[in-house]
């Protein structure tokens, strides 16, 4: 026996979603409109130019390679629709990356961030005293400005942490052992100790960001210029690690930090290269955590660490970790960028088009209820009060999806967005005349509901899967606004299936049931005599 259908539950159903998603999309304090892409709204345009060393040429895979990541950073952000494109060759080529709406110094910040992660062996350490004793005391053993952790797993207690801060009395820490390597004969020119003595942190550039050459060992500085530092060629570099997440200590007491998991060949590297240093002397048990030749941190090693996992802290900021986590997840640029130009640009299509646009979309739809209420009567009218059902419930989508996962809202997916509504309007259709080819076979209005819906369904889920086989395709295969079109129009054809299935069915079915509608008038659309009906043909079905 079949199920016996109930409407009223469907319709209930279908209007507690409709206030629920009402409710949510205009909860006090979120935005309550939909986010508009980069062609309704405009946005901003960096220009970015890639970097090589003097004699070197720009490769086109280093190009591609770039470009690659800089979208994947810039989807990072959730920020839909954004474009990324390259204009010329060679050596003279720009980076042209374009974001919808508002961008804050931080994300062109991490556009152009190349994130090459090392970690080194601290060889000597400049608190910047005058006082001349080169002797290490036990108080030398980490930066005073910040502190990082290693631990082997996330929720273990750290086996590698920061000394309090270190008193000024030694001008440089230096193991004697490794003295003669880095300071006497570290590169070719000669003048290495020169140029260490001459550094200061306090006003140099290099705390900025430096080149950093892993195969060679290294002068740099502590993020805030306060301590110089000696470092040993990369024990691990950036591809060494697996992921990066910002988070708060799982325990509660600390600031915001980034956890690490190392490769399995980065894992190793790293067991072997702690288990070295904790065997060390003070500061020579210190590794310094390097990103782009910047010190974020040093902390000592008292133990070896097996487990390939890793935390950095040292005094950031939440919007500071993730920064790290972002351009550490998504690996180094294999070229510096500098940014030629930030700037806002207005819509590409202009306001007046936009209007334009819309003023044909409505009045396309005029002519779609005039059409439904003229030839369907009352059914027209609740095929014109489903369409308006499916705009609510899209409209309602769009503005959590733009809060949730940063979709934006395009002319491409507007187009997409009335295409799809036609398709919804078709499912109307069909229901619609399966029930008057069921009245034309004799059947009386409620039978030809329930026989008529049978009949159109399967017609409705194959057109509808076509649809989204369509928008699935387009959406994987395509780029830029085409992606947007396939989005919106893979997105309302479940909106259509909802609204057919749970609200227009409900509707047609309740009036299916009642005394006018059965009674024949010739306002209700399905009227016998209208469709060519004899009264005989009726009774006898």
């Amino acid at each position: 026996m079949a199920k016996h259908y109930r409407p009223g539950r469907s319709l209930l159903i279908f209007l507690v979603s409709i206030v629920g998603l009402a409710v949510w999309a205009f909860w006090p304090g979120q935005n309550h409109a939909p986010k508009l892409g980069l062609d309704l709204r405009g946005g901003t345009q960096v220009i970015l130019s890639p970097q090589v060393a003097a004699g070197a040429t720009l490769s086109p895979e280093q190009l591609n390679q770039t470009v690659a990541i800089i979208r994947q950073r810039v989807d990072g952000f959730g920020v839909a629709e954004s474009e990324v494109t390259i204009q010329g060759t060679g050596d003279g080529a720009k980076i042209i990356v374009t974001i919808p709406g508002e961008t804050s110094r931080t994300v062109v910040d991490q556009l152009k961030t190349t994130a090459q992660l090392n970690f080194r062996a601290v060889v000597a350490i400049d608190y910047g005293s005058p006082q001349p004793s080169t002797s290490p005391t036990p108080s030398d053993s980490a930066s005073p400005a910040a502190s990082a952790t290693a631990s082997a797993t996330a929720s273990a207690s750290p086996s590698a942490s920061a000394s309090p801060t270190p008193t000024p009395s030694p001008s440089v820490s230096v193991a004697p052992e490794l003295m003669v390597p880095p300071i006497q004969s570290p590169d070719a020119s000669g003048d290495f100790p020169d140029r260490f003595a001459a550094l200061d942190c306090a006003t140099s550039d290099i705390k900025n960001g430096a080149t950093d050459d892993p195969a060679q060992y290294l002068i740099s500085c502590e993020k805030d210029g306060s301590i110089k530092y000696v470092l040993a060629p990369a024990d691990l570099v950036g591809t060494d690690i697996e992921g990066a997440t910002a988070g708060l200590p799982q325990q509660g007491a600390g600031g915001w930090q980034v956890d690490l998991q190392m490769t399995t060949e980065g894992a190793k590297k790293f067991a072997d290269s702690t288990t070295t240093l904790s065997a060390q002397q003070t500061p020579n048990n210190q590794f310094a955590i390097v990103l782009d030749g910047v010190v974020i941190s040093a902390p000592a090693v008292n133990e070896p660490i097996l487990g390939g996992s890793a935390v950095i802290s040292g005094s950031f900021t939440a919007d500071e970790a993730r920064a790290l986590a972002q351009v550490l997840k998504f690996g180094a640029l294999p070229v510096s960028l500098d940014v030629d130009e930030v700037q806002q640009i207005s819509p590409t299509l202009g306001n007046d088009q936009l209007h334009a646009g819309l003023l044909a979309g409505g009045f396309g739809l005029l002519l779609v209820i005039i059409y439904l209420l003229l030839y369907y009567r009352a059914l027209g009218v609740v095929a014109v009060v489903s369409l308006f059902a499916a705009a609510i419930m899209t409209y309602l989508i769009f503005i959590l999806l733009g809060r949730g996962i940063g979709f934006t809202l395009t002319l491409s997916g507007i187009a997409g967005a009335i295409v799809a509504i036609g398709i919804t309007a078709d499912s109307f259709v069909i229901y619609f005349e399966r029930i008057r080819d069921e009245i034309r076979e004799g059947k009386r209005l409620r039978a030809a509901v329930d026989q008529g819906w049978t009949r159109a369904r399967r017609t409705i889920l194959a057109a509808d899967f076509v649809s989204l086989l369509a928008a699935v395709i387009l959406y994987y295969l395509s780029v830029g606004s085409v992606r947007g079109f396939a989005f919106t129009l893979g997105l309302i054809t479940f909106v259509d299936i909802a609204v057919a299935f749970m609200f227009t069915r409900s509707l047609v079915t309740k009036l299916g049931n009642s005394h006018w509608m059965n009674a024949g008038s010739a306002w209700t659309g399905v009227s016998p005599e209208r469709l060519g009906v004899t009264k005989t043909a009726q009774e006898v079905n």
